[in-house]
């Protein structure tokens, strides 16, 4: 079947529209008619060159959407499920998922290449060549083929176009301050950068029954949407919040710090250990250029004062465990979900989105799709 997407082809350049031939779902695989895709800052970090794929690729790995068919094996899905989309699949078998640890699952290895767990592409152009899906889903076309380890099932009456923000955003800065920080009642955060995922920390952090949560950004429409969604302080500046958070502890510090700024730089996170009492944590969810060294910081103030610095990925949890609880709290009013999107574009307005998001007009942008379903599946 045919489906447009919106493809990267190389460092540097423009999402381009195209037409693209979508192969049937082979074994363990499931086809998804995509309702909604959020833009994600992940997907600008392809484009500028900070993390590079193999290209072409098909962008986006936020998504949520239908199930219109189903390939050998698959039990756990059928057509018609509403699904939100785990931007990184979980065997629930290897190493890792065996542990408690299913966000560093072993299948999560090729999402920068964007083929499927047997090693072969279900995005083709009419020369035949292959494309990958961005983390193994490609959410930026209308439909695709996914790994059933990559789908989480969501009762119908849901709103796809909120909950879609659940496959990524909101777990990635939720976990990161209830499991990588383990933000307990009581504690003073600081959370610096409030996008897509800063603003889910402020959220985490605060229904985690933090004292104080200091939301820090240069923007005011970032700074105003943290105190409306948990923050009880706000920033403009590093230096702003380690003075405001000395007066807040008596000179303590703060208990955890969380690092979600788009590009993580030496000074963010030098300004997160310093401004962490002794024994905290800062917490690294940021990305920025892996192949290069960017953080520079004194052994003695680890070792005399014990504190920690952790990296954490979907927030250090289980996104099929911690995507249902989400939902759950959405449902119950105490996450929000609609609060976040600040606007919704088409598909061939996706350039414009990410124009949106790096000129820091958006806490999170989403594109709608009007696919019709295919013939004869479900609605």
């Amino acid at each position: 079947m045919r489906t447009r997407a919106a493809v990267l082809r190389d460092t540097g350049e423009p999402f381009e529209i195209t037409e693209l031939e979508l192969d049937e779902p082979k074994a363990g695989e499931v086809l998804i008619r995509y309702v909604a895709a959020g833009l994600c800052h992940s997907d600008e970090h392809l484009r500028h060159g900070d993390i590079v794929p193999q290209f072409p690729i098909v962008g986006g790995h936020e998504g949520a959407g239908v199930i219109e068919r189903v390939g050998p094996g698959v039990t756990r899905l059928q057509p018609g499920d509403h699904v939100v989309c785990s931007f990184l699949p979980v065997c629930g078998h290897c190493r890792w998922c065996s542990t408690g640890k299913s966000n560093l699952c072993d299948m999560g290895a090729s999402i920068l290449v964007g083929n499927l767990p047997d090693g072969t592409y279900r995005f083709h152009d009419d020369d035949g060549n292959d494309y990958g899906g961005m983390c193994m889903l490609g959410t930026f076309s209308e439909r695709a083929v996914i790994s059933e380890n990559s789908a989480v099932k969501v009762d119908p009456d849901l709103p796809l176009d909120k909950v879609v923000l659940i496959g990524c955003g909101v777990p990635t800065g939720w976990g990161s301050a209830v499991h990588a920080a383990a933000t307990e009642p009581g504690d003073t955060i600081v959370i610096y950068g409030i996008g897509g995922i800063g603003i889910n920390s402020v959220q985490g952090a605060a229904l985690a029954g933090a004292r104080n949560v200091v939301a820090v950004d240069p923007l005011p429409n970032k700074r105003e949407a943290a105190e409306q969604l948990g923050a009880t302080h706000s920033c403009e500046t590093a230096e702003e919040a380690h003075e405001l958070v000395q007066e807040l502890t008596r000179g303590v510090g703060a208990d955890k710090a969380i690092i979600t700024v788009g590009v993580v730089d030496a000074k963010v996170v030098t300004d997160a250990v310093n401004t962490i009492r002794k024994g905290g944590t800062a917490v690294i969810t940021g990305l920025a250029d892996p192949t290069k060294n960017n953080i520079e910081l004194s052994s003695s103030l680890l070792t005399l004062f014990e504190k920690t610095v952790k990296g954490s990925l979907f927030g250090s949890g289980d996104p099929f465990h911690d995507i249902p609880k989400m939902i759950e709290l959405y449902r119950s009013g105490d996450l929000k979900l609609d609060e976040l999107i600040t606007k919704t574009y088409t598909l061939d307005q996706v350039n414009e989105g990410y124009e949106d998001l790096v000129n820091g007009k958006n806490i999170r942008g989403v594109i709608l799709y009007d696919t019709p379903p295919l013939e004869g599946a479900p609605a």
